[in-house]
């Protein structure tokens, strides 16, 4: 009897032991977990001179944010502040332009974008925008004839590394980066121009370049590409397929077969939204990639072509609610053209 209460006790210490030693790892863990996160949450950095100019696009996610916002050396991790805007239960982030600097925590910058604190005194350029859509924004924003001429015209940016691929007579198309910029009523347009091409070169990377070169691709023409993709799909999550698709297509001696590439050549002819206008550019008449970049690109767009999807589609089609539904064989596009595009595609 004695000792069946001994063993008794000594089993109910071990399993007291047991008990403390869990809830001191909960404890623990919960204290480096909050630790991780807190520090994830704090500013990247304490000077407060440096400001960057920062937009969210309409419809962005907030992941997708994230991860701009982190490229952007704003924030510490894409992980805290995904965990962040969750336990925000009321507001959104707001589509817009802020003006946001490193020294600014997490909660700062999220209090900003959801409360819409959007910058002023802007000059936005827009993703996959032409040459011909950009000049008339500068002429919207008060510039002269003779300043946009001027801003447009390479041979006043020879020293732009951004340039070096350009082919000779090529003009600024594709090259120049979708951001906003600071403008005051005396701000040249060549300074918007300058800062834009520069903006391109940093996204110009040497992985980038390497991805180019990998598929047989210089950097002209990895922009080309990049240009095409980004304009078939504005969602960075199916970016990297369609550029496989496009990829695929160039290997195997076929068309790419791109709507957007015949609506840029039908532009260019001044005939409206056509498929049938015969120009290099029209990609469905014609093999290879078109002569030069059909409107300008983002990060997400390099990116693709560089890293494509290691899928082995040939056909893509974007549906009426705007999902993009990929394919082996021209049966199953046909298929997938009748089930998913009965609107757009007719």
């Amino acid at each position: 009897m004695f000792r069946f209460r001994r063993d008794r006790t000594r089993r109910g210490r071990k399993l007291a032991i047991i008990g403390v030693a869990l809830v001191l790892l909960i404890a623990g863990g919960y204290v480096a977990g909050r630790h991780w996160y807190d520090n994830n949450l704090a500013a990247v950095s304490a000077d407060s001179s440096q400001t960057v100019y920062f937009t969210v696009a309409s419809g962005s996610s907030g992941d997708q944010i994230a991860k701009d916002l982190k490229s952007k050396g704003l924030i510490r991790s894409i992980e805290a502040f995904n965990i962040y805007i969750r336990g925000k239960l009321f507001g959104s982030l707001q589509a817009g332009t802020y003006i946001l600097s490193p020294s600014m925590s997490t909660p700062q910058i999220v209090s900003k974008i959801m409360s819409g604190d959007v910058a002023r005194n802007l000059f936005t350029i827009l993703p996959g925008k032409t040459i011909k859509q950009l000049k008339q924004s500068f002429k919207d924003a008060g510039y002269s004839d003779a300043e946009i001429a001027a801003a447009f015209d390479p041979a006043n940016y020879k020293d732009e590394p951004v340039l070096a691929s350009l082919p000779s007579g090529a003009s600024l198309e594709g090259f120049l980066y979708p951001d906003s910029f600071d403008k005051q009523a005396d701000t040249p347009a060549q300074t918007i121009i300058r800062q834009s091409l520069e903006e391109m070169q940093s996204h110009l990377t040497p992985d980038v370049i390497a991805g180019f070169s990998a598929h047989g691709l210089n950097v002209y023409q990895g922009v080309t590409l990049a240009s095409i993709v980004l304009q078939e799909s504005g969602s960075s999550t199916s970016q990297p397929t369609v550029a496989q698709v496009f990829l695929s297509r160039l290997n195997q001696g076929m068309m790419l077969g791109s709507d957007v590439t015949a609506f840029y050549a039908a532009g260019l002819a001044g005939a409206g939204q056509t498929l049938g206008v015969d120009s290099p550019y029209n990609t469905r008449l014609h093999t290879g990639l078109p002569p030069g970049p059909i409107g300008n690109v983002t990060d997400s767009a390099l990116q693709a072509v560089a890293h494509p999807s290691s899928t082995d589609y040939l056909y893509f089609v974007a549906g009426d609610d705007g999902v993009i539904h990929f394919s082996h064989t021209e049966v199953e596009h046909e298929a997938a053209v009748k089930q998913y595009c009965t609107k757009q595609c007719s």
